[in-house]
């Protein structure tokens, strides 16, 4: 298998138009649109990197409920292998709801669900290229033992990567071990300047022996190894929704890393899949496949300076 994904999925209800305030007592109010569509960092990132061409298995849970149901289908219609989820007994799919305003920004309302009773013996000995976790805050029990994961993955020959999305606490705490066991980091802006409180966090992450990739929404990327920061900037796309951009990013970098290692292609590729992504409403409806995203990728510019 070419990439193991480990995290999370869930229903995302789109709504477009809302107000900044919704109207409580009782009231109706009226917005533009709304779409239901896959979500949760790690099944957008499977089903953009089974899109791309990749083998991909997906470790998760989810309820016996008909949002579970809708999710595992989204995925096995998109090529991935759902063999290594999970259904609990009782608890719901976790659900999501975004607010969707004129200008891209939102609010994201989360019910968990089942995500917090999902851990480390969930995830079964699968022989990957890659192992890629998201949603590193979502899951406690996951987050408490991902670091034996990785640690399997790495000694039988693995690369890993982790995307640790938004964390609802506030706390932005990361275990050493961890970080120094991944092959590579995905935070986008924010993200990584939560995580090391630094005015130019790439070094601060560098310094773990990760590669850090940090995401700037419609400006690409940045990532710094070896002494070199390198830029990609994909070509201006007019944003339809930017929901699940990043974890688009994720699959189509992963998909350029594991052609053949090359870091440049691998920005590239992962800067014009998260572009593309943006064109329909919600994560996965306008992920690209492998000719369109590699096509995208020629007009990705590079850039690179010496790191002082």
């Amino acid at each position: 298998m070419d990439l193991l994904v480990i995290g999370d999925a869930n229903p995302d209800v789109l709504v477009f138009g809302a107000p900044g305030v919704p109207p409580y007592g009782q009231a109706e109010t009226l917005v533009d649109s709304g779409v239901l569509a896959l979500g949760g960092s790690a099944a957008i990132v499977a089903h953009g990197a089974a899109r791309l061409g990749l083998e991909v298995g997906f470790a998760a849970m989810v309820g016996r409920d008909a949002a579970g149901d809708f999710v595992l289908d989204a995925l096995k219609s998109a090529g991935v292998d759902i063999s290594a989820c999970v259904r609990h007994e009782s608890l719901p799919t976790a659900l999501t709801v975004c607010l969707n305003q004129a200008g891209g920004d939102r609010a994201i309302l989360t019910a968990p669900g089942c995500l917090a009773a999902f851990g480390p013996e969930h995830v079964p000995r699968i022989a990957a290229r890659h192992v890629h976790a998201a949603s590193y805050f979502l899951q406690p029990r996951l987050a408490a033992g991902l670091s034996g994961v990785f640690r399997t993955a790495r000694g039988g020959g693995a690369t890993t990567s982790l995307d640790t999305n938004d964390d609802p606490s506030g706390e932005w705490k990361l275990p050493a071990d961890l970080v120094e066991l991944c092959t590579v980091l995905l935070p986008n802006q924010a993200e990584a300047a939560a995580l090391t409180g630094a005015g130019d966090p790439l070094p601060v992450l560098a310094a773990s022996g990760a590669i850090p990739v940090v995401k700037m929404g419609g400006d690409g990327c940045v990532a710094l190894s070896g002494g070199d920061r390198i830029t990609a900037r994909p070509p201006v796309v007019e944003p339809v929704d930017t929901v699940g951009a990043g974890d688009s990013f994720d699959a189509g970098f992963l998909a350029g890393w594991l052609r053949d290692g090359d870091l440049r292609a691998a920005l590239a590729l992962g800067a014009a899949a998260g572009a593309l992504s943006t064109r329909g409403a919600g994560g996965v409806a306008t992920q690209p496949d492998w000719a369109e995203a590699t096509a995208w990728a020629r007009n990705v510019e590079i850039t690179s300076t010496r790191d002082a």
